[in-house]
């Protein structure tokens, strides 16, 4: 598909800061802006980042864009009004849900309340069994009697999900129909168009998820994408997804569930083609705002994915059963608040100051110190050289924020009281990337961390040293490396159906039927997204288990099925993939195939990430100090270097601080940082 533009511009918004991340095709340079979120209004801070980079809406034949605003209306309970429709007998599935207890001796532990009151769930008579004979036909009184519950709710949003609805979608389409044709206002999710897998429960709060922020994400979606029309845009909007793909602004109207996780995953996309391009295929993508911090694992140069996902963590979150990067979060950013519980001790987030009125050394009207604030006290941040120098942060504010509200009632030091602040924030992060390495089986020490986020450098080698990671890489411009990441990725969208199987006596003809029907969904979808059948991708997999088993493990299926050993060799991919999973395997015990799937790929020419840096000529300049407080060693001289002035091959040794524009990188004593080639900062950890 000919396009008249030259660049291609992806945007990433934050709970604090909006980054710019811009690629000429024709000249191969880039450019990066960063400025403040505007909540009230967010596509001003996309506009001021255009206007900030001097870039031409008009010059783009790709627009590229992440965000937590579908996430933020699921936390935050600002969704649609949301009913309900399901099988007669199942309307309460949703509200029931799974019987496992996330806090098991927690005598007030309460579910989150369903997103879908009670009174707002209908039912329908009818019945289709698994492998999708009609038991009990729909009829038509039966639609019209729940068009005239639902027309009576003065609802927003509809979800339908019936019984088995994966294997035979005829009922819930002709209830979506006279749905649309009756309310055309409302918006209309049904459960066979996202996700055709069973398990009741976790479709079902899938399909409620996807209605309930419909309305919001189509909005903020026309919100964004209007000022930008304006200014004679005419190219491709697309949405940066869970999964690590992006779509179009199209699509994520109809399936908004699918940019639940948008935002992160664009720099974890960006971390496994780093790792690929350097020679490191096993990384701790570790990922450092100014209002959360989020890690990823990703071996063998692929991130790791999960296809259930709980919305607000899995103590008091909503399942969401599609593909998604296994990405942890923690509420501690550069902006997170440090404050006192009723108990005496001190906390640091989850909430955060954000952008409005952000770290109290913004000068902005922040009255709560934050981690931002702290990093200055101690000496780690320049305050005349934030953001390249565009503002000053204001130290003495600071100092008196962290004194007044966490020193003296502590009894504690200002300098005592910061340090105290980081090391907790420190600590919530390390815990964070245990939870995707130690509890999961994965050894830290032998994956290497890349490490970005406008606070992420800040912080890396803290958390590399208290769990041993040898090495830590600092990407050119970590500021903006999640919008960049999303200059990085193709076209995807997943496709699931459910279709229990015994896989002994199967023939290599019907699992080519098993995924024919599936494999023409994907190329159709696709082609309706604008992209070239030739670019197309497909990907093949299988859930497999072992006979009268609840769970499955996921193994890849290979295009061409003709050799005769290749089912005895899938069977044996499934037993070697078991037991790398829990540690045994049974390879006499019969083996069920439970869901075919298949990823579509749309392939889109990208830029190189060599090619990805800052072309600025260094210039040659007298390094400064500064006094910065290391725990442990107290204030120490560090030199403090501009990294556009460090040249390809030069190593720095700690203690330094390393500055650049959105982002600083602190080295501790001990440590070792090379340039290398990629202009990655590669940085050998010391003193563990």
């Amino acid at each position: 598909m000919a396009f008249n533009g030259t660049l291609r511009t992806a945007i990433d918004i934050g709970g604090t800061f909006t980054d710019l991340a811009s690629y000429d095709v024709v000249t191969r340079s880039v450019r990066f802006e960063k400025a403040l979120s505007t909540p009230a209004a967010l596509d001003e801070g996309v506009l001021e980042c255009f206007d900030k980079g001097s870039i031409d809406p008009a010059a783009m034949e790709l627009f590229i864009h992440g965000s937590t605003v579908a996430i933020n209306t699921i936390v935050q309970r600002t969704g649609a009004r949301t009913a309900l429709v399901t099988t007669a007998g199942f309307a309460d599935v949703y509200e029931i849900g799974r019987a496992n207890r996330p806090d098991t001796y927690n005598l007030f532990f309460e579910k989150p309340a369903p997103l879908v009151p009670a009174t707002m769930r209908f039912s329908v008579r009818e019945r289709v069994v698994p492998d999708g004979r009609v038991l009990v036909a729909l009829k038509p009184t039966a639609i019209a009697r729940v068009l005239k519950q639902i027309k009576a709710q003065n609802v927003q949003a509809v979800a339908v999900c019936l019984l088995h609805a994966y294997a035979n979608p005829k009922h819930e389409a002709a209830i979506g129909r006279a749905i649309r044709r009756a309310l055309p206002d409302v918006f209309v999710t049904l459960s066979h168009e996202i996700l055709r897998e069973y398990r009741e429960y976790e479709r079902t709060s899938t399909t409620v998820l996807n209605a309930y922020v419909g309305h919001q994400v189509s909005s903020y979606l026309r919100a964004i994408e209007r000022p930008l029309r304006a200014r004679s845009f005419n190219g491709r909007f697309l949405i940066m997804q869970s999964n690590g793909g992006v779509m179009t602004a199209k699509r994520a109207v109809q399936v908004p569930v699918a940019m639940m996780e948008s935002g992160p995953a664009g720099g974890i996309i960006g971390a496994a083609e780093l790792g690929k391009l350097i020679g490191e295929q096993d990384v701790i993508a570790f990922d450092m705002g100014g209002t959360t911090a989020k890690t990823c694992l990703i071996e063998n140069g692929l991130p790791k994915m999960t296809d259930q996902y709980y919305i607000g963590g899995y103590r008091d979150g909503y399942p969401m059963r599609i593909p998604a990067v296994d990405i942890i979060e923690v509420g501690a950013g550069g902006g997170s608040i440090a404050w006192i519980d009723a108990g005496g001790a001190l906390k640091v987030g989850p909430k955060s100051a954000g952008s409005s009125p952000g770290p109290v050394c913004y000068a902005r009207g922040g009255i709560e110190p934050t981690v931002t604030d702290a990093n200055l006290v101690t000496g780690r941040l320049n305050p005349t050289r934030f953001l390249g120098g565009e503002f000053d942060l204001d130290t003495a504010g600071a100092q008196a924020a962290i004194e007044e509200r966490i020193g003296r009632p502590l009894h504690m030091k200002v300098l005592e009281a910061a340090c105290g602040i980081i090391r907790i924030a420190d600590a919530r992060m390390s815990f964070a990337v245990r939870a995707i390495t130690l509890q999961r089986g994965y050894d830290p020490r032998r994956f290497t961390m890349v490490a970005f986020g406008g606070a992420g450098p800040l912080h890396a080698m803290a958390i590399a040293r208290e769990l041993h990671i040898p090495r830590v890489i600092i990407p050119p411009q970590p500021g903006h490396f999640s919008a960049l990441g999303m200059l990085l990725t193709d076209l995807r969208q997943d496709f699931v159906q459910t279709r229990v199987t015994d896989l002994t006596g199967l023939t290599a003809v019907q699992i080519n039927e098993g995924f024919g029907s599936i494999e023409m969904q994907a190329r159709a979808s696709i082609a309706r997204e604008g992209h070239a059948a030739e670019a197309v991708a497909l990907l093949r997999s299988m859930d497999m288990r072992y006979l009268g088993q609840e769970y499955t493990v996921r193994v890849s299926v290979a295009d061409d099925l003709s050799d005769p050993d290749t089912l005895a060799m899938l069977r044996q991919r499934f037993d070697v993939t078991y037991d790398l999973r829990y540690g045994h395997s049974s390879p006499e015990q019969p083996v069920q195939i439970v869901n075919f799937r298949v990823t579509a790929i749309g392939r889109v020419d990208k830029p190189d990430l060599a090619s990805l840096q800052d072309k600025r000529i260094p210039v040659t300049s007298t390094s400064r100090e500064r006094l910065v407080y290391f725990e442990g060693h107290g204030h120490l001289h560090c030199p403090v270097v501009q990294r556009a002035e460090i040249a390809e091959g030069s190593v720095i040794v700690g203690p330094a601080i390393i500055e650049e524009y959105a982002s600083t990188t602190m080295l501790y004593p001990g440590d070792r940082a090379l340039v290398n080639k990629y202009g990655c900062l590669v940085i050998e950890t010391g003193g563990q």
